[in-house]
């Protein structure tokens, strides 16, 4: 099981975006896969459109047991190879500034329950679900609080999320560093993964020099394919479905991006442990 951040430190820049995005490509690929709603506004859980839950991550970071894990978790509205660990707003009593570290162990613990037999959650969130999830995503609040730290904690991977703006370059770094606060403090299986651009216009000078500076500052950790600005992002999400579903040219766009992010997740996956490796779809274009 591969657990992956989506991660930004400055709000507005299309985190969800991305998260929803890379869910959709994993539900595309068969991949089984459970999205983490951390951020108080728990729009990833909105779009997902899971049924009804008789507890959410909230009640899971107060007690990570296998049974309120169990009650928190539903299967999404997308396919049966997506389930939801729903998020609420009652989250946001869980994002002390300065936490204890077994405050910022919680979701760890929550999650390494899925990764035993005994911690799977039978059938009572839909057909497959005694298999084990290949990949968790956890959609983190713009703010680096007790439930991004917790979710760095958790993590195995981390993709940093930006826009083309002048504010960019000091949003990936203070990600980045909060990454490598987190290997520093423990979590040493912990890598950024790469810097997605999301947002980006056509033949716009800001956003090329933009773009630039961000390559030239991050090298490779910037991911060859960025999101273009395209309408049909929000209109999927609106309609609570995956933007591989969306039947337009920038829809088509943009789901190619999340197919080359899910690849390069999955290659990251092979490098970690072999013995657990998934095929990565192809890399499209």
């Amino acid at each position: 099981m591969l657990v992956v951040a989506t991660l930004s430190l400055k709000g507005g820049v299309g985190k969800t975006t991305v998260a929803l995005g890379l869910a959709g490509a994993a539900l595309q690929h068969d991949v089984r896969t459970l999205v983490v709603d951390l951020d108080p506004q728990a729009n990833s859980t909105i779009a997902l459109d899971p049924a009804p839950t008789t507890a959410t991550v909230a009640d899971v970071l107060d007690e990570p047991r296998r049974s309120v894990l169990h009650s928190a978790i539903a299967r999404s509205g997308w396919g049966d190879a997506v389930d939801v660990l729903v998020g609420a707003e009652q989250t946001e009593r869980h994002n002390h500034p300065d936490p204890s570290p077994k405050q910022l162990d919680q979701l760890r613990r929550a999650l390494q329950r899925l990764t035993h037999p005994e911690g799977l959650l039978g059938d009572r969130i839909g057909d497959g679900a005694d298999e084990p999830y290949r990949l968790v995503i956890i959609d983190c609040p713009p703010s680096l609080g007790q439930l991004t730290r917790s979710a760095l904690a958790a993590a195995h991977r981390a993709v940093l999320v930006t826009d083309p703006t002048m504010f960019a370059v000091s949003g990936v770094q203070r990600a980045f560093d909060a990454v490598q606060t987190e290997r520093q403090r423990g979590n040493h299986d912990l890598q950024p993964l790469g810097v997605l651009i999301n947002r980006v216009r056509p033949r716009n000078t800001e956003h090329e020099f933009r773009i630039s500076e961000l390559r030239e500052l991050f090298g490779p950790l910037v991911l060859t394919g960025v999101l273009p600005d395209r309408s049909a992002i929000q209109q999927a999400q609106g309609a609570c479905m995956p933007i591989q579903r969306w039947d337009t040219p920038g829809a088509r766009e943009a789901s190619a991006v999340f197919t080359l992010l899910l690849g390069r997740v999955l290659r990251s996956d092979r490098r970690r442990d072999p013995s657990e490796a998934l095929a990565a779809p192809p890399a499209t274009r």
